[in-house]
């Protein structure tokens, strides 16, 4: 039977309806699972890494780790979907996905008991190079799992399952990054610390790959077999890849709306990386907690993108997307300015409270309070941009390419969102984590304002019938925030962490 017949025959046989339905697809309930672990695992492995470097370079003299360290992890997650994403779109279209997914998450699992031996039993110098070396593994490796993971989804479930399917993996997507990076990893970084985290985070990988077992083989078409040889293989990947790399520039300048929806996804990328590296020096330094302890920063922030989204699907389809967007890029710039000045902010309501309030409303207005309402604003802020500009972007492709085309502009969107964070750890440690913030703020307000004047008019926001597309969150840009995704039927994605 051909991979085309297969296809058909497991979209007949699969049953029709909604999530609930969707779930009692085996395969698919495999294949989610595997995504879940993933995702989880990455974001807590992203948390307990961050906090790793900052402990590693911590400097009691100054009082602070290196902010420059911590962007150094991220470019370890990031780079390799700049370099190898669109190789990665060419090769999941010729080799068997499922032999990919499993690989992949056998070899990444690996990589983690590596880094467990790593912190274990290596010190100083050595243990920070050893633990980049094998996160730019963990990235590459991802690269190669996103597209193949998205690229499954339509040959296990049947068309009429496929909007439940891709709106179960957009929303495991987003709620890992909450689960994983601002609950699990902060809880089992100070209840096992971060050695452990990592030997935790191999085990759910290697579930991932056992869980890939279950999906259904899927070999490349017929034509795909031929010229075999090195210089044949050396040929298609040398033109594919540059070919594709036109392809996706070309469609930037035609399309303007491409070229936004791009826009919007390198910011919302490059702002959740740029929280990361600061995260630390901000909980320390600005809040007076430990470095671990800027989840109080994230989980809002969580908390807000899960209540963006749900009031996108309620809400959206009465606005127009555009405007939905700019009023999230403004609204982002407002709170991050605001988060930079937190103290001030906090100092002025504490005073206010004690000259005209009756009553003690203190903890209201503490420090903490304020940032963590900031938060909050940020995440769903981040939800009305992040999420309708993936839309746009998924929409507008055509379907026959959209995969090969994703793992380009992925590329494109990696290259953008990672430039900031190559700033700002060092800009960080000379000017100050607030400053930064602000600077960070006055970007974005000006890239909305941009986008007010020029951009042109889209349909409506609902998340509606979203694929998706990699990586929206730190791991998403990093694990897959590394690799690009095609729910419909081309490669994949993406990330999460994974």
């Amino acid at each position: 039977m051909t991979s085309a017949e297969t296809r058909r025959a497991l979209r007949a046989d699969a049953p029709s309806g909604g999530m609930a339905s969707v779930l009692k697809n085996g395969r698919f309930l495999a294949l989610w699972l595997s995504q879940l672990a993933t995702q989880v695992g990455g974001n807590m492995v992203l948390f307990a890494l961050t906090i790793l470097v900052y402990r590693l370079t911590f400097n009691p003299a100054t009082g602070q780790g290196s902010s420059t360290s911590v962007s150094l992890l991220l470019l370890a997650f990031l780079v390799p979907a700049v370099i190898f994403s669109a190789v990665a779109g060419v090769y999941v279209d010729r080799i068997d996905r499922r032999l990919i997914l499993i690989v992949t998450n056998v070899l990444r699992a690996a990589a983690f008991l590596g880094m467990f031996v790593v912190a274990e039993y290596l010190g100083g110098t050595e243990r920070l190079v050893g633990i980049y070396l094998l996160t730019i593994l963990v990235a590459t490796l991802t690269t190669f799992f996103g597209p193949a993971e998205a690229a499954m989804i339509p040959i296990v479930v049947n068309r009429a399952e496929l909007l439940s399917a891709n709106g179960l993996f957009t929303f495991t997507l987003q709620a890992s990054f909450a689960l994983g990076f601002a609950v699990l990893g902060p809880l089992f970084v100070t209840l096992f610390d971060v050695d452990m985290v990592l030997f935790i985070v191999a085990g759910l990988y290697l579930v991932a790959g056992l869980l890939c077992w279950r999906l259904p083989a899927h070999h490349p078409r017929d034509e795909e077999h031929l010229m075999r040889g090195p210089i044949g293989k050396t040929e298609r990947a040398v033109a594919g890849i540059f070919g594709q790399l036109r392809e996706g520039l070309s469609y930037i300048r035609k399309d303007a709306g491409i070229f936004w929806a791009l826009t919007y996804l390198a910011i919302t990328a490059s702002l959740i990386g740029v929280l990361g590296v600061l995260g630390p020096d901000f909980a320390i330094k600005a809040l007076g907690l430990r470095e671990q302890d800027f989840v109080v920063v994230v989980l809002p922030i969580g908390a807000g993108l899960v209540i963006g989204i749900l009031a996108l699907n309620v809400y959206g389809k009465f606005i127009p997307r555009r405007r939905v967007i700019e009023g999230g890029m403004l609204a982002m710039a407002a709170a991050l300015a605001a988060l930079s000045l937190a103290g001030p902010i906090s100092g002025l309501l504490q005073r206010a409270d004690r000259a005209i309030t009756p009553i003690d409303l203190g903890p209201l207005v503490s420090l903490l309070a304020v940032v963590v309402v900031l938060a909050l604003i940020l995440g769903f802020a981040y939800a009305w941009v992040a999420v309708p500009a993936q839309t746009q972007l998924q929409e507008e492709l055509p379907a026959d390419v959209r995969g090969r085309v994703f793992g380009v502009l992925n590329m494109l969107v990696s290259v953008a969102s990672f430039l900031p964070i190559v700033i700002v750890g060092p800009v960080a440690d000379l000017i100050g984590t607030p400053a930064v913030i602000m600077g960070s703020a006055v970007f974005v307000a000006l890239t909305g304002l941009a986008s007010l004047l020029k951009a042109p008019s889209t349909g409506r926001a609902e998340v509606g019938p979203t694929l998706r597309q990699g990586p929206v969150d730190p791991v998403s840009v990093a694990t897959s925030i590394g690799s690009s995704v095609d729910l419909s039927g081309a490669p994949d994605r993406p990330l999460t962490a994974e």
